[in-house]
């Protein structure tokens, strides 16, 4: 069998959502999506020996932000990033954007929406995870260029913005409400 980034981060996250996540060999995770960051082009792949693809800035980098939680809660934080935030965030800005609006997967590529989704949450999670809330140097060092490049939130978990996962979430504990 042979592992995937989308798989991956799905199978993941359902972990943690049921609160399983011990599950996972969650060293050898970091590990495995550490390594589909190609230096050369900063991007992730999605699969060992494939070329990269900007929709994998979310699927394996939405992974990171996790596994950094699962380690910390397990009394093992990672004292430094699994992945290079900034390298990400160029690979999007100069090879995915198209002239004409929207994101591609690589260089070559036609635009469409799915990419476009997924490039933008990636863009977002690499962004605001892990950061100092309200350290404006921190915020400065997180976005490559100008801070006008800076992108809402996007909760690693759910894909959405924080709070409108917020508010899915306090819904949801409201009672009669399905659970």
């Amino acid at each position: 069998m042979e592992a995937h980034g989308g798989y991956s981060y799905c199978a993941f996250t359902a972990l943690v959502m049921m609160g399983k996540e011990k599950l996972a060999d969650v060293d050898a995770l970091a590990r495995w999506a550490s390594r589909r960051q190609l230096r050369f082009e900063g991007g992730f792949q999605g699969r060992t020996n494939k070329l990269v693809d900007a929709c994998y800035s979310f699927w394996v980098g939405g992974l990171f932000p996790l596994i950094e939680m699962v380690l910390a809660n397990d009394g093992r934080p990672h004292k430094e990033l699994l992945c290079s935030r900034k390298a990400l965030q160029s690979y999007v800005l100069v090879c995915c954007q198209s002239g004409k609006g929207g994101l591609f997967d690589k260089p070559g590529k036609g635009r469409d929406y799915y990419h476009t989704c997924y490039a933008l949450s990636g863009l977002s999670v690499m962004q605001h995870f892990p950061w100092i809330e309200g350290d404006e140097a921190e915020e400065e060092r997180r976005v490559l260029g100008q801070l006008a490049n800076t992108l809402e939130a996007t909760h690693p978990l759910f894909n959405i913005r924080l709070d409108r996962a917020a508010a899915a979430l306090a819904h949801f504990k409201r009672p009669g409400t399905m659970r």
